[in-house]
């Protein structure tokens, strides 16, 4: 079910929801928290529907900060969708527009459920400094995706210098595949030291920057990033050690490789992630990312990154 309310207010949403709640039964009761989104209104559709599928592992409410900077006309119109149109979700979609975009916390705050954990999440571009954002500051957690913005490797950077405990990207949130297949190889013996690593990947991915990163700062060991055109995210990952190389390799973006010495090729189902997989990952933890923080202030230094 989809409700308009053309040319609104934040009190007159609150009270359509209470309605709607009084009709169709306490449905707030089951939401584990409040999920705002703040993006472009190019990208409100896109980011409605990930967040309805993650909703169904994290049943949660959802408001929608759609930004429209074409129009200067200071207005508010919402849009609260239940049912089948939010997945295990409740949708509020907020397109506010000139004097209200730079008050967008008093937008969303009267919105938001009592006593539950607050995520933020920029779907596109996203602010320098996400805890000092009027709605990134109300977050335990701030959600961003690096690879989605104009300059992702700029982005980094710009992540970097703003970081603060809650903030995670979903660039990192890409490798969980890869940093667990990884590690799992270095556990087997021999247990040699790496001496050398190479990370293959897209020229631009930002996630084959964090691979880097990670390795260098965990391995403490130099790494060299190899740049590629015409392929999808990382590519191949070799870590050199005196007994010979473990090399992952993925060049078609679904199936994996694994070439340890002295045991049989290993391949594994290792497609590309999806939004949703990433987004519902990064809602199970409520803490901060504390390896991702030293991967980003430290790691990307350590590449030659900064």
């Amino acid at each position: 079910m989809i409700i308009d309310l053309p040319d609104t207010t934040t009190t007159a949403v609150m009270k359509t929801l209470l309605r709607i709640r009084d009709e169709g039964g306490a449905v707030a009761l089951g939401r584990v928290l409040t999920l705002v989104i703040d993006a472009d209104v190019s990208e409100v559709e896109r980011a409605v529907e990930t967040a309805n599928a993650a909703s169904r592992e994290h049943p949660c409410r959802v408001i929608v900060l759609a930004r429209d900077p074409d129009h200067t006309t200071s207005r508010l119109d919402a849009e609260i969708r239940v049912g089948g149109d939010a997945g295990a979700s409740e949708v509020i979609l907020l397109r506010a527009s000139g004097e209200m975009l730079s008050h967008s916390d008093t937008l969303v705050m009267p919105l938001l459920l009592p006593d539950a954990p607050i995520v933020v999440w920029w779907p596109d571009e996203h602010p320098d400094v996400p805890a000092e954002h009027a709605i990134g500051a109300m977050a335990q957690r701030r959600i961003t995706d690096s690879l989605q913005c104009s300059d992702p490797l700029g982005s980094l950077l710009r992540l970097r210098t703003g970081h603060t405990d809650g903030d995670t990207d979903l660039a990192w949130t890409r490798l969980t595949a890869w940093r667990g297949l990884l590690a799992a190889a270095l556990d087997q013996p021999p247990h040699e030291a790496v001496t050398r690593a190479v990370v293959s990947g897209h020229e631009t991915h930002p996630s084959v920057v964090l691979l880097a990163a990670w390795l260098a700062h965990a391995l403490r060991c130099p790494v060299e990033i190899v740049r590629q055109q015409d392929v999808q995210g990382i590519t191949k990952v070799v870590l050199e050690r005196p007994s010979g190389p473990i090399v992952l390799n993925r060049p078609d973006g679904r199936v994996a490789t694994l070439e340890q010495p002295g045991q049989p090729e290993r391949r594994t189902s290792m497609p590309m992630r999806e939004l949703r997989e990433c987004l519902s990952e990064e809602l199970r933890r409520l803490d901060p990312d504390e390896v991702y923080g030293e991967v980003l202030i430290e790691g990307l230094e350590e590449v030659g990154v900064a």
